[in-house]
């Protein structure tokens, strides 16, 4: 299903489309810039009637837990309170003028066209990606990831519906990854490619961005916690494994590792038998609805058994693995942060605190939150050793997935990135 100037086609026109996209997109770009608050006023709108249960039968055909956090998280993102403070932190009071002199105006503008290629990690990420694109006054071309269920075309139908002035800046495709043309005429219309993605796709972008085409890539994190104490352990513990299960650590910023300052593998082994009680608890009340992934996980298990056996590897021997109700928490000898086999399946390591920086900065490019437990009078020294190791997010044990009003991603203003400074002499 393709979505152009607010029309819904079907996937065979693609090729027509494109052929007349570039006209359409240089009209549009010489007109008067798009307003941030016809945007704002659009998506307020949007967040109110999925909040009003608009969308209800499409959201009811996505199969995922803690769904209704998802949907609470996804309006909020759209409110006129949250895009107003985005837009003042992001890009300040002043959007055109930086400043001026005698001689030299300074203004920031749109970066142009913007063509958005999705992951399928998330469902409302790419309607959060347009509406970033549309708010620092870009054309917006999309790539549908491939588990893409109607929604975003849907949602983006009714921003249209209801302020038709958008209909020029927003294009979805359907376009699978393996038709590489149909991607290259993509990326060849526009001034910044968006990828969100692991390593594999940020490489296939970099192939098809033209020189001079600014890359914006929102890349696979893995995300960790890190125990050093406790304020409220019950609590901390009951909060970390409900965002293990409520993520099903699908996520750049969910727990794959969770780190124990420590030396001793025993006290490790000693957590991991406790902490498998609480996810457990978690996975009751978020089950892995997912038979797929259930065998798969069974699968991954059993290869790497048999990889050891023939290899002769024996080295990961030490492992204790503890199982729950489709859950288990593998008490690991090494430090490295690794992904693991999600779904409930969650990594424990030591790690001493004088080795933080040695081990974190080996997997630097991954990278993004970590979340921290710790006693109250740790917390702000840990947390900066923590940060300097390029780590850009520390939260408290059941946010490290929660977005803040104001907040970056990987680092960076999203809003900055899909704009550009000029200048103009008198």
């Amino acid at each position: 299903m393709i979505l152009a100037n607010g029309i819904v086609y079907e996937t065979d026109a693609q090729n027509e489309l494109l052929s007349g996209l570039p006209e359409k997109l240089n009209k549009t770009l010489n007109a008067k810039p798009l307003d941030s608050e016809i945007v704002i006023n659009a998506f307020d709108n949007l967040g109110q009637r999925i909040a009003q249960g608009e969308f209800s039968d499409l959201i009811s055909s996505i199969e995922m837990s803690g769904k209704d956090e998802y949907i609470d998280l996804a309006v909020r993102m759209m409110s006129r309170k949250y895009l107003e403070y985005k837009l003042k932190v992001e890009l300040g009071d002043s959007k055109t003028d930086l400043f001026k002199d005698n001689r030299i105006t300074c203004g920031r503008v749109p970066l142009g066209v913007l063509f958005h290629i999705a992951a399928g990690n998330m469902d409302a990420l790419p309607v959060v990606s347009i509406a970033e694109g549309l708010l620092a006054g870009n054309i917006n071309i999309l790539k549908l990831p491939s588990v893409d269920n109607g929604l975003t075309v849907k949602a983006m139908e009714i921003l249209i519906e209801f302020e038709p002035r958008l209909k020029d800046y927003i294009y979805i495709f359907d376009t699978p990854s393996s038709d590489v043309v149909a991607m290259k005429k993509m990326a060849d219309m526009a001034d910044g490619i968006v990828v969100w993605g692991g390593d594999e796709a940020v490489a296939a972008v970099r192939s098809l961005a033209k020189p001079g085409t600014r890359l914006i890539e929102w890349g696979h994190k893995l995300g960790f916690m890190y125990i050093s104490g406790f304020e409220n352990k019950e609590q901390e513990l009951k909060d970390l494994a409900e965002h293990i299960m409520v993520t099903k650590q699908l996520l750049c910023s969910s727990c794959q590792v969770i780190y124990i300052n420590t030396e001793s593998f025993d006290e490790v082994k000693e957590f991991a038998k406790e902490f498998v009680d609480y996810l457990n608890a978690a996975a009751a009340k978020y089950p892995v609805d997912e038979i797929g992934a259930i065998a798969e996980i069974s699968i991954k298990r059993r290869v790497a058994l048999y990889d050891e056996l023939i290899g002769g590897d024996l080295s990961s021997k030490d492992e204790a693995v503890f199982y729950g109700d489709n859950i288990s928490v593998t008490a690991s000898p090494d430090s490295e942060l690794e992904l693991s086999y999600m779904f409930g399946n969650v990594y424990v390591k030591p790690l001493p605190r004088r080795d933080i920086m040695s081990v974190l900065r080996a997997k630097k490019e991954y990278l993004q939150t970590a979340g921290l437990i710790c006693s109250p009078e740790l917390r702000d020294e840990l947390a900066a050793e923590i940060l300097r190791t390029g780590v850009e997010r520390v939260t408290r044990a059941g946010n490290m997935s929660f977005y803040f009003d104001g907040e970056s991603h990987d680092g960076e203003f999203p809003l900055l990135r899909y704009t550009r400074i000029i200048n103009i002499e008198k």
